[in-house]
């Protein structure tokens, strides 16, 4: 599909003209949560709390039904189901602040025998008050009494800017063992639309960093041959349905919120158009205006505010086989989304009453929540 987004984003260096700056602070704190009737509505699961987590970002199974928790002031737990949490020993430094701190964590296609895992987080830059998404791979070693990460080495970086907004730094192995990092555009808005800058982009490597021949700039060397679709805003859910294609969630500004099918060497518009509009009201052409550049399979205004993501494939819930799941900050919901081909729409709110930062499934095909800010609860959610 083709149009296009341009929503100016909350730049620091354009506050004053265009944005309220703690909105984008907080994810979309201010939008509308679910109406009345949603909030009433039966849900279709027991939501069972397991743990408590300060700030949580992002959570992984690994082989054994553990579970990998990032939360973002620079902490890695390892939680046993059922019981303790150990903190993770060895995990770099972070920049933590605004959406800033540690983010993603996943693990290697072969964990099960190299012990691999990649995490992402926001890394202080040399000049005061910039800092910058990273992706480091490391090994992680867990014994009876400890766990600590080793060998840890960065394989990418996105450049060091101002602000503490906007990094993405979501991550996913792809069906291809190809590692795919979003690259939000740190609230700089032109850099989305410049192939020589990884902000604004999905980015698409080899495990060990190195970049991969067949991506779509690969013949332009440097940065751009890392770039495997551009022209996007804040990045903060990726995952692959079971026909190998990329879905990926993007909060818009004010409105515009938007759910894209991701094509290869694609542009999707930022700051070119949106939905919606600048915080200011300022309006922003639609993405109607520019058939030339692909647009969203759904959007969202008022906005949900989506984080985190995945498409589900377990038997537990049969009615959500290859539906996805959006944790909604501003929402305050899960969001379902029916998929047909190539084209997605929401097909269900559950209304949780607290802000939903991570989705994930579980071993047995049970969907896991954690919560968002200090105190957060992981939830089990577990069939009627």
């Amino acid at each position: 599909m083709n149009r296009s987004m341009l929503s100016l984003v909350c730049s620091t260096a354009l506050l004053g003209a265009f944005v309220a700056p703690a909105a984008c602070a907080l994810d979309h704190a201010s939008a509308s949560s679910t109406s009345a009737a949603e909030s009433t509505k039966a849900l279709p699961f027991t939501a069972t709390e397991v743990a408590r987590f300060n700030e949580p970002w992002a959570m992984t199974f690994l082989p054994d039904g553990r579970l990998l928790v990032t939360e973002k002031r620079g902490v890695l737990k390892l939680q046993t189901i059922g019981g303790s949490a150990r903190t993770v020993s060895g995990v770099p430094a972070v920049a933590y602040g605004g959406q800033g701190g540690f983010g993603d964590v996943i693990l290697h296609p072969q964990y099960a025998t190299n012990k691999y895992i990649y995490i992402s987080y926001a890394e202080r830059g040399s000049t005061s008050g910039t800092a910058g998404a990273t992706v480091a791979r490391a090994k992680l070693n867990i014994t009876s009494t400890s766990a600590s990460l080793t060998e840890l080495r960065v394989i990418w970086r996105q450049p060091k800017v101002s602000g503490s907004n906007h990094y993405g730094h979501r991550l996913a192995f792809g069906p291809d063992r190809k590692l795919w990092i979003t690259s939000s555009e740190r609230q700089k808005f032109d850099p989305a639309q410049d192939l020589n800058s990884p902000l604004g982009k999905v980015i698409r490597l080899n495990d060990d960093g190195s970049v991969p021949t067949d991506n779509p700039f690969y013949a332009r060397g440097g940065v751009a041959a890392t770039v495997w679709s551009y022209g996007h805003r804040n990045l903060l859910g990726i995952a692959f349905d079971a026909q190998s294609k990329l879905w990926i969630h993007e909060m818009g500004p004010r409105g515009g919120d938007e759910l894209n099918l991701i094509e290869r060497g694609s542009n999707y518009g930022w700051p070119l158009v949106s939905q919606g509009d600048h915080y200011d009201g300022t309006p922003i052409p639609r993405h109607s205006t520019r058939p030339d550049l692909n647009a969203p399979e759904t959007w969202w205004t008022p906005v949900i505010a989506p984080a985190g993501f995945i498409i589900y494939s377990g038997t537990r819930f049969p009615a959500w086989a290859g539906n996805g799941l959006i944790g909604g900050l501003a929402s305050q919901a899960l969001i379902r989304v029916r998929f047909s081909g190539s084209t997605a729409a929401e097909a269900e709110r559950y209304p949780m009453g607290r802000r939903i930062r991570e989705v994930e499934q579980g071993p047995n095909g049970d969907v896991w929540l954690l919560e968002d800010g200090s105190n957060a609860r992981l939830l089990r959610l577990t069939p009627l």
